[in-house]
């Protein structure tokens, strides 16, 4: 297979990014997962059909749990409180250690409850409806800041803090810094081992660390100069007391998710024993990257928490709220906002817990699956909470009616865990990666190249014309690329028989997403590796179609269980409506990928770009580390901001804010 960095034509600075990603991401699992077979053109129906289930035994303990949840949250949960006084009072984090919300993952044997991710993600969706800053923190301290400990941690290590963690230690994860945020391998944090190998010395500063001024634990991220001269991330635990660290800012002021607390940690000379290694020297990285695969599902829980919530107060507005001497749902535009609502609540539902699913039965190559998780339920979750106001109109903007918080909690979903932008590329480079190199392989052995000499191309095309190998693969894909021959659609049997229309509708958007993949690459050549925003269209089609084959799959399931009624009724057509909204999305981008502005985008984004170089620094605010700007820009005025000065040092395990 041929390398994507020997492509002719790419720039240095893609070679460098491709050659880092995958020094990040790792060597290919053995077997491709659902969304990488998507762009080959095929179907990995054994993945998600059936729909992936939780066994009887374990549902009913989850169930017993949220109704306990719910008791709470309906009758004591101070929501708004935590919102306006910017705070998670400590005997609410105490009351959630008791329910045992905040040790539900860890393993029985440590003090915790034992369930697993898909259970884990219904009780994160029931907080988000009512809370969004409390399903931010319950997350962050099980799916990275504890979940580091029980994958990677050591028999000891579990020993000595998951009893902690399940009882009475919130957990911090400090990976982003000043100047780094998606770039998660590039930490500017430094950890060395000491002279004696007995210490790792850390030095540096983490920024956005959430509950970290309240944790009793950190999982930290520093990079560290190995035996072979070359920088890795390793990965190390440490607690609060130890000497060296100081938590200078508690938190800062937002507009949503304002009750947790992000804090700012500099790390002078921590001296962290060397049994506080986490997995092994060099690999944090790795350690970061498994852990955000459950972060990323657990926001999509909360997120599609306070969307449900939205969806159906603004429903319940619709039929109650009167204009021009009708309710507002008379009115076909509304309609068409909850209609939309309804098929992308469902929808967000199937792709999480099918997501959940493929994580609780250990799948092996599901990167790009849960990244797609993150997108669609945030971008999705966040249409459904903005339709949700345009619908209550003035009255949703007032903060006495709660629809407001959801609207401020929920933008946050799109930036964190990897910028939705950011995880385009991922889907399309990491997705298509394997396809495009065998397209590369092909192109090298059997196509004309302008840089060798006739007597060169012919004995090099004739040579491998003869290898059978070579043949069978390059024969369809010529005749799909210069005569347009698409291949023959994957094939669905194991959906229900009323469903069959739908199930030959996706195979029919799986075989064109892969045909014009191919095309594309063929069309842009080395430029589609710059070309952002034509990656986003592709990475967008695997992305909905991938929303389809999870959505069909729930429906298939809830019809073979015989469900009837109004509820199944309204999740029926929601679910065939977003069979066609996806559709006519993957429509679109295909349509954009040859007809589009793009041109005319890069244009005008060179000439607003030389505008803006030509404004002073000092009359915007900058990023505090730019390398270009530092220091330079303006100062805004917080007078009347909230502060959240640090201590002097963080001396004792503190687990939760004064009551």
């Amino acid at each position: 297979m041929a390398d994507l960095k020997t492509m002719k034509g790419i720039t240095e600075k893609d070679r460098k990014l491709i050659e880092e990603a995958e020094s990040l991401i790792g060597p290919e699992p053995s077997s491709m997962g659902f969304v990488k077979n998507l762009f080959w053109g095929n179907i990995r129906e054994d993945l998600v059909f059936p729909y992936p289930e939780v066994d009887s035994e374990e549902t009913a303990r989850c169930d017993q749990l949220i109704a306990e949840l719910d008791e709470y949250l309906r009758n004591e949960h101070p929501s708004a409180l935590i919102d306006q006084e910017q705070e998670i009072p400590g005997w609410v984090i105490r009351r959630l250690f008791e329910i045992g919300v905040l040790g539900m993952t860890i393993g029985k044997e440590f003090g915790g409850l034992g369930l697993g991710i898909t259970s884990y993600n219904r009780v994160l969706e029931r907080i988000g409806m009512y809370c969004g800053s409390t399903a931010v923190m319950v997350s962050a301290h099980q799916s990275i800041g504890c979940k580091a400990i029980m994958l990677f941690g050591t028999e000891e290590q579990k020993r000595r803090w998951l009893p902690h963690l399940a009882s009475d230690w919130l957990s911090a994860f400090c990976l982003s810094e000043p100047n780094v945020g998606c770039d998660a391998g590039s930490p500017e944090t430094r950890c060395e081992l000491s002279d004696d190998g007995e210490y790792y010395i850390l030095n540096g500063e983490k920024k956005w660390a959430t509950s970290g001024a309240l944790a009793g634990l950190f999982t930290v991220m520093g990079m560290q100069t190995m035996k072979d001269g070359k920088k890795r991330v390793t990965a190390v635990v440490c607690t609060p007391d130890m000497e060296g660290i100081d938590i200078y800012q508690k938190n800062r002021s937002k507009c949503g998710i304002r009750g947790t607390w992000q804090a700012r940690i500099r790390f002078t000379n921590v001296r962290i024993p060397k049994e506080n290694l986490l997995h092994e020297e060099g690999r944090g990285l790795h350690v970061a990257l498994v852990c955000l695969n459950f972060g990323r599902c657990t926001l999509s829980a909360g997120m599609l928490g306070g969307a449900r919530a939205a969806m159906d107060q603004a429903g319940k507005w619709s039929r109650t709220r009167y204009q021009f001497q009708r309710p507002l749902s008379d009115f076909e535009l509304v309609r068409a906002m909850l209609a939309r609502m309804s098929a992308y609540c469902y929808a967000c539902d199937a792709v999480l817990y099918a997501t959940t699913g493929f994580l609780d039965r250990n799948d092996e190559d599901i990167m790009v699956e849960t990244a797609i998780c993150k997108v669609f339920c945030s971008e999705l979750g966040w249409r459904v909470v903005n339709d949700a106001m345009q619908i209550m109109g003035g009255e949703g903007y007032m903060t006495e009616n709660e629809l407001e918080r959801i609207f401020r909690d929920s933008r946050i979903n799109l930036i964190v865990e990897g910028a939705n932008e950011v995880m385009q590329s991922f889907i399309f480079a990491y997705g298509a990666k394997q396809l495009a190199e065998q397209m590369l392989g092909i192109q090298n052995a059997v196509a004309w190249d302008a840089d060798q000499g006739v007597i060169g191309n012919l004995a090099r095309i004739s040579r491998n014309m003869l290898r059978p190998r070579i043949v069978r693969a390059a024969f369809p894909l010529v005749i799909e690329l210069y005569l347009g021959v698409r291949r023959k659609a994957p094939r669905l049997n194991r959906v229900h028989p009323s469903l069959a229309p739908q199930a030959k509708q996706l195979c029919t958007l799986v075989r064109e997403h892969s045909h014009h993949f191919k095309q594309a690459s063929r069309l842009y050549k080395e430029k589609i590796l710059e070309y952002q925003v034509v990656q986003a269209r592709l990475a967008d089609n695997a992305i909905w179609i991938h929303g389809y084959a999870c959505t069909l799959a729930k429906l298939d399931r809830d019809i073979r269980r015989g469900v009837d009624g109004v509820e199944f009724e309204r999740d029926r057509a929601a679910a065939m409506h977003f069979f066609n909204l996806a559709e006519e999305e993957v429509h679109r981008n295909i349509r954009g990928i040859y007809e589009n502005s793009d041109a005319s985008m890069r244009s005008t984004a060179a000439s607003v770009i030389a505008f803006i170089d030509g404004q002073p620094d000092r009359d915007f605010i900058v990023p505090e580390r730019s390398p270009v700007a530092m220091g330079k820009g303006r100062t805004p005025i917080n007078s009347g901001v909230k502060q959240f000065p640090g201590d002097t040092a963080s001396a004792s395990h503190q687990s939760a804010p004064s009551a």
